[in-house]
């Protein structure tokens, strides 16, 4: 499924790689996760609801991105 995928991360991440999540939009409703380190690697897929709920949960503070 991966290929083909054009993937983004975030701003935040800089351009120095290191511990960064990469998504893309793989079908219609269907956001695909992946960690950059490891591109090859396996891929999470989520609806397109669920991973805005994931969204404004971290730009509201119920999941915290700092320990």
């Amino acid at each position: 499924m991966a290929a083909g995928l054009t993937w983004r991360k975030s701003s935040y991440s800089g351009g120095e790689g290191g511990n960064c999540v990469e998504v893309a939009d793989a079908a219609i409703d269907i956001i695909a996760v992946r960690d950059s380190k490891d591109p090859h690697g396996p891929l999470l897929n989520f609806t397109a609801a669920a991973w805005q709920a994931f969204i404004v949960g971290i730009d509201t503070g119920t999941f915290p991105t700092t320990p």
